[in-house]
């Protein structure tokens, strides 16, 4: 994929910070442009005043602190005139509610929220937030484009060594480590798998199987929140987990995972199932279809991210992460450690939010929303 000049420019702006000050004609070497790009790179963000440029070299802007609001003292406090940075993997599908309640919480205290996006690239991350900063944020909400515990591990550790406030958003850090000391704000999957899986009982059929992806972090809660919850419930899982795949990029896996669902439903081995996440369970559920399978006759299904499960033939039962919230949240505790910076004991925060389950057709209940 070409990189685009903003992508360019975050880069550009990394190595600036990183170094202090660069040579234009090494950042044209690093950044692999020619020498006449580079140059017009630097005047531009220069122009901008994201860097000082002297005699063929820049360096980052020495940023003085911002002083009070004449006249208004209690302008700091209230979070007005902020800046704040938000880096999400995605503006669509889960992470556009995240943004969106961000924006909210960030409009109503006065703030400024400037976004990037890092389309889950996790080596890209340092640079967006970068680009961040140097657009001025005071304080950022970083959703980092981990997919599994690799990333994690080999793009994690520039968070804790951030120069600004930060809340990390829908990503839990491994504990001990440096960041699990930032603050952190995520749905708890567990909790939402363990609803689905107590409806399902409750509608009197036997332990659900799990038919999930594995290639995002909220995936991989799912899991570990199936697995917790049937040692939580007492109960063995019917058969492996089936692993899901996109039927847009994978036709044969997508092909595979739902023969396995149809082989376990006619097989009589199961007649509920969790399916994350949206998308997929639509396509499964349609496919089984062509396959004599039906929902709910003939399994209760229940889908997980609620992005577009109401908007299914048979409207699917999903749980439903509290995004929206999570975005809320965060936005409200990033700009409480910018406006009470000089508390230095204010303990950090871990919170963890409760997703809802509501109640459609696919499960074969009364329609309605369950809270926990």
């Amino acid at each position: 994929m070409r990189e685009s000049a903003a992508e360019r420019h975050d880069r550009l702006l990394a190595l600036v910070r990183e170094r202090g000050t660069a040579r234009v004609a090494d950042l044209a070497t690093l950044l692999g442009v020619s020498p006449v790009t580079a140059r017009r790179d630097v005047e531009a963000l220069a122009a901008k005043g994201l860097l000082d440029r002297v005699h063929g070299q820049v360096s980052w802007p020495e940023r003085p602190e911002r002083p009070e609001r004449q006249g208004d003292p209690g302008a700091r406090r209230s979070g007005e005139g902020l800046v704040l940075g938000l880096l999400a993997p995605s503006a669509t599908y889960y992470f556009a509610e995240v943004i969106r309640g961000a924006h909210e919480a960030a409009a109503r205290a006065g703030a400024r929220l400037v976004l990037r996006i890092s389309d889950y690239r996790p080596e890209e991350d340092r640079a967006r937030t970068e680009g961040l900063l140097a657009a001025g944020a005071e304080g950022v909400l970083v959703a980092p484009s981990w997919r599994g515990p690799e990333d994690r591990l080999g793009y994690g550790d520039w968070l804790a060594e951030l120069p600004v406030p930060a809340v990390l958003l829908e990503r839990r850090a491994d504990p001990g480590t440096p960041l699990d000391a930032l603050d952190q704000v995520v749905s708890d999957h567990g909790h939402g798998v363990l609803l689905a899986l107590r409806h399902l009982l409750e509608l009197g059929h036997g332990t659900p199987l799990l038919v999930a992806r594995g290639d995002s972090p909220t995936a991989l809660a799912v899991r570990a929140g199936y697995a917790e919850a049937l040692g939580t419930l007492g109960l063995e899982a019917p058969g492996p987990v089936i692993d899901s795949v996109p039927a847009d990029q994978n036709p044969e896996g997508f092909e595979r995972a739902v023969r396995a669902l149809h082989e376990a439903v006619t097989s009589g081995r199961v007649s509920a199932a969790l399916v994350h996440n949206d998308v997929d369970a639509i396509e499964i559920v349609q496919r089984l279809a062509d396959l004599g399978v039906k929902v709910p006759e003939d399994l209760a299904l229940i889908a997980y991210d609620d992005e577009v499960a109401a908007l299914a033939d048979t409207p699917l039962t999903a749980v439903a992460p509290p995004k929206r919230q999570v975005g809320r949240h965060a936005t409200e505790l990033l700009v409480e450690r910018l406006t009470e910076a000089q508390d230095e004991e204010a303990a950090r925060r871990h919170l963890s939010l409760l997703p809802r389950l509501r109640v459609r057709s696919s499960c074969g209940a009364p329609r309605g929303v369950h809270h926990a």
